[in-house]
């Protein structure tokens, strides 16, 4: 699944040192604006602690978890709609991922800059949604020219249609609101896919908070969740700088204390990779064997033939028959052979639709 979540957000707001956090890549971290210029891609794993329950069981030789791209794009500004601080470019990143991560700072800090000069996350996610705003208008406007004429003219339901969502969008974004708020339906979505929009991606806040505030937030946090309530988008809370500090130790066992002394279950990360995974509307289903226990990523509501593409193409096209294990029998009963004696496999067929956790075999002829 080559699906991406994109970091975005103002200058100076946590996102590289963020993006450094989640993955190997080194994005360049400083305090001043337009630090990341081109767009910092990491392959991040996902953590699943049902792999290691699996790895346990089966004693595999290797185990493989599933992964998420996440793109780190440099901060917009006021104005990037029109080309502002290379808006062009860093809206053309944007445009290219399927989720957005949107990064809030909401910390206190005279040595950090900011470059409106004030804390208000509210003002800057304002800002951001404005941008992206702007251009969809842009390109809604564009189309609705273009189906115009025929929508108005002809007999082309379909025209009539596209014609009809276009205007409902573009009602909604000059009132300032996102695309995604019109809850277009899939066949709606069908009307607009060659548009591309920026607003209609699922988003997730990430609001950066000092160390005081990462288990209960603060006023700035209480007044994203406030803006953001009719969204309905996640808001998670983070400290980018202790999650800096978790990376940097070597071993699992000085993470694991770091976590303990600071009362924390997991790394912030942890959740924000789970999220991320969440909102681009993936999930995992696992083949289990000797040689290897494996998560792969699918999108949620694919079919037996479809999850099993995701291994190799043939095994798609020369589908037969998946067999079919839920994850909690095979935990319970701890073996393949002992969830066939139970009658706990299930024979599944073409139109079986895969659940997250779904234990796995296929069956195929090419």
């Amino acid at each position: 699944m080559a699906l991406q979540c994109g970091i975005v957000g103002l200058p100076n707001v946590g996102k590289s040192t963020l993006f450094n956090c989640l993955s190997n890549a080194k994005a360049q971290a400083a305090n001043f604006p337009f630090c990341t210029i081109e767009p910092n891609i990491g392959v991040i794993t996902v953590p699943d602690e049902r792999l290691s329950t699996l790895e346990k069981l089966v004693k595999p030789e290797r185990v493989v978890p599933t992964t998420v791209e996440i793109v780190d794009i440099a901060g917009l500004v006021k104005g990037a709609s029109k080309g502002e601080g290379l808006g062009n470019k860093f809206l053309a990143n944007i445009r290219e991922t399927n989720a957005i991560i949107h990064v809030l700072r909401c910390f206190d800090d005279p040595n950090v800059v900011h470059v409106d000069g004030t804390i208000n996350p509210v003002r800057d996610k304002e800002i951001i949604d404005t941008e992206l705003q702007l251009k969809d208008l842009e390109t809604v406007d564009a189309k609705l020219k273009r189906v115009e004429k025929q929508a108005k003219t002809g007999n082309d339901q379909e025209a009539k249609k596209a014609y009809e969502v276009l205007l409902n969008l573009k009602s909604l974004l000059e009132q300032g609101k996102s695309a995604r708020s019109a809850n277009l339906s899939e066949k709606d979505m069908v009307y607009i896919a060659d548009c591309c929009l920026l607003t209609v991606k699922p988003v997730l806040y990430v609001c950066n908070v000092d160390e005081a505030a990462v288990k209960a937030g603060n006023s700035y946090v209480d007044a994203v969740k406030e803006a953001v309530k009719t969204e309905n988008a996640e808001v998670l809370i983070i400290t980018a700088q202790m999650e800096a500090e978790i990376a940097s130790l070597e071993t699992y066992e000085e993470r694991q204390m770091f976590l303990a002394d600071m009362g924390l279950a997991e790394p912030g990360v942890n959740k924000l990779i789970k999220a991320a995974y969440r909102i681009l509307n993936l999930q995992t289903y696992f083949t289990a064997g000797v040689k290897e226990v494996r998560a792969w990523t699918i999108i949620k509501g694919m079919t037996a033939p479809q999850a099993a593409g995701v291994i190799h193409t043939d095994f798609e096209k020369g589908f037969i028959r998946a067999e079919v294990i839920k994850y909690n029998d095979f935990i319970t009963l701890g073996s393949e052979v002992a969830c066939k004696d139970a009658g706990k496999m299930g024979v599944e067929g073409k139109e079986y639709v895969v659940n997250d956790g779904d234990m796995m075999h296929f069956r195929f002829n090419v």
